[in-house]
């Protein structure tokens, strides 16, 4: 029987140069940085905007700092379920195991890092009197492109699998928990895999959905940002709203075939109480990732529609000019604009 499923590559090695405390995962994170970086300053550059390198760098600066920050105490306090960041929060920035040697940063949290850039560029954008929005549009329509290889570290470091699965998409994880060949289910499933059960605990094929997730929420979010939502921007903050509408979505579908957290499991239960967590088996069981996605699209819903009635205002009756050293020759022309057309 042909078998319905790939080895994961044995040549992929989490270290850069064995032995040496450099991973391909902190090596993604840079990478995702600069990308973002780039794309944010063409669109500064295209559009004429007259925002300065050191400006963009700062920006930029405070946008990783509140990343990092807000990615690891989400994914300390709030994924790891023995308590041990609560009891212990001095080990959250301790990159080293029980053992001394270096493990990198185990467990990052995207809904945290978000919320992060937020606070860290909100900081940063009252401090020098920034036109927020128009700041943020611009690295909404960027970020997704650089987040793509943020997953492919994710699967360099071979984790955060997916559920099992028979589908040829599958792959067999080296880390992933193995099953008894004693449970009736795992011999279904091993048997229409085309694996063959000769020990006692077998390593099923699972989703790569680190995959899934570095093609739809960076490739094509991106796609869907930068060339239909930028250039038809009706109004400062929209580019913002539909990335968390946007990314929400498609985070929570691939939620369904990536397996919850060993020690979390389903926060909501409205299906079977007692589904399985390697499996697909209900619509109605959600994990952390959902409900905060979930939140995603309900504040990036309520976010548009304040946007919509404030830009409607300063429309109307527009303020000072603020930002940075382009801001205030741009909305002058856009003031004269307005008031020629009302006559």
């Amino acid at each position: 029987m042909t078998p319905l499923y790939t080895l994961y590559p044995s040549w992929i090695s989490p270290e850069i140069i064995p032995g040496l405390p450099f991973r391909w995962y902190g090596m993604m994170y840079l990478v995702a940085f600069g990308i973002t970086y780039l794309l944010f300053q063409r669109q500064v550059r295209t559009e004429k905007l007259g925002w300065s390198e050191d400006e963009v760098s700062n920006f930029f600066l405070a946008a990783i700092l509140g990343l990092i920050l807000g990615a690891r105490l989400f994914g300390t306090f709030l994924y790891e379920p023995t308590g041990l960041y609560w009891r212990k929060p001095w080990l959250v920035f301790w990159p080293f195991d029980e053992a001394g040697r270096f493990a990198g940063f185990q467990g990052m949290s995207f809904h945290g890092g978000l919320i992060g850039v937020v606070v860290g560029t909100v900081i940063y954008a009252r401090r020098k009197a920034l036109d927020y929005w128009e700041w943020a549009d611009r690295i909404a329509v960027s970020a997704p492109l650089g987040y793509t290889f943020g997953r492919l570290g994710n699967f360099i470091n071979g984790e955060l699998w997916g559920k099992v699965t028979t589908s040829p998409l599958g792959m067999v994880f080296p880390h992933a928990e193995r099953f008894s060949t004693s449970e009736e289910w795992v011999r279904r499933v091993a048997q229409e895999a085309g694996m063959a059960l000769d020990s006692a605990r077998i390593n099923l094929p699972r989703h790569p959905s680190q995959l899934y997730e570095a093609f739809f929420e960076g490739i094509v979010l991106w796609l869907v940002l930068w060339f239909l939502v930028r250039p038809r921007r009706p109004y400062k903050g929209f580019a913002v709203g539909v990335y968390l509408i946007g990314y929400g979505v498609v985070r929570f579908v691939i939620e369904y075939f990536r397996e919850p957290d060993s020690g979390l499991g389903y926060i909501i239960k409205l299906g079977d109480p007692n589904a399985p967590i390697h499996t697909f088996t209900t619509l109605w069981n959600f994990s952390m990732g959902q409900i905060l996605c979930f939140l995603m699209i309900a504040a990036g819903t309520g976010f548009l529609a304040w946007r919509k009635r404030a830009s409607v205002r300063e429309a109307a009756s527009p303020r000072p000019a603020r930002g940075g050293s382009g801001d205030a020759s741009r909305k002058k022309k856009e003031a004269r604009k307005l008031r020629k057309k009302l006559g």
